[in-house]
């Protein structure tokens, strides 16, 4: 079995850390190199970085923010946001990125899934899927930041990224993104019985009770945003409670 991971996110809009609520709502809380040192040293397991407008506008991620980011940080890295291609892919990777998360351009060409893992290996890539609940047991995709819907099925997509190759899952649900009132556990327990990837927790983490909750279900790592940037807990004291609740973590 390995250790869970906790996992920062980066939200970013240029060079500065953003945050909002269901998508929504934006606002600056900090700078993204300056963030992601004080997670490291805190004991993160890893960061993600998503640049959330770039495929709304059409754009290739910030490089330059990836590589101050990079610089100097050694826990692994996931990059994400206006990815389009396999030189995008080759591009962040020289950067500094360990991998690269993928999410409307997945949904848009589905093939680009098996050419990265074909090019770069599945321990590269991360497929992010954001979903909206249509009813009791159904999600629907949506990308373009959370904005467009697809109307494809998230099982479906969810099975159809694993037979592509993808190496994890990223799992975000809009509903629940900010709020701060747990994370969807009805969702993560269905993309559990869906697939054998790893999974990812994003999206509704308020407090230490969350966390324990997603990963006591399985998930492999938990992804938070607002208790890190606003100071609720420390990467340390979210370790000291899940190690104490029995949670095979690293220290």
């Amino acid at each position: 079995m390995l250790a869970k991971r906790i996992i920062p996110c980066l939200d970013t809009i240029g060079k500065q850390v953003v945050k909002g609520t269901s998508f929504r709502n934006i606002r600056v809380v900090g700078d993204a190199k300056e963030f992601a040192h004080r997670y490291e040293r805190e004991g993160a397991d890893e960061l993600v970085l998503l640049d959330i407008t770039a495929s709304e506008e059409n754009r290739k991620t910030f490089i330059e923010v990836v590589s101050e980011v990079a610089e100097e940080l050694f826990v692994p890295l996931t990059v994400g946001g206006g990815i389009r291609d396999i030189e995008d892919v080759r591009n962040l990777l020289k950067a500094g990125a360990d991998k690269v998360s993928i999410n409307t351009s997945a949904v848009k060409n589905p093939d680009l899934i098996n050419k990265i893992v074909e090019e770069f290996g599945s321990q590269c890539l991360v497929v992010a899927i954001d979903v909206k609940r249509k009813n009791n047991r159904e999600w629907e995709v949506y990308v373009k930041g959370g904005k467009e819907p697809t109307g494809i099925n998230f099982k479906d997509w969810i099975q159809e990224v694993e037979r592509r190759g993808a190496g994890e899952i990223l799992l975000t649900s809009i509903d629940a993104d900010g709020h701060q009132s747990g994370y969807d556990l009805e969702l993560l327990e269905l993309a559990l019985n869906y697939c054998n990837l790893p999974i990812i927790a994003s999206g509704g983490a308020g407090n230490l009770e969350d966390l324990y909750k997603a990963l006591y279900i399985g998930v492999d790592a938990v992804l938070a945003a607002s208790i890190f940037h606003f100071g609720t807990y420390s990467i340390r004291e979210v370790k000291g409670y899940l190690k104490e609740r029995g949670i095979w973590i690293r220290l």
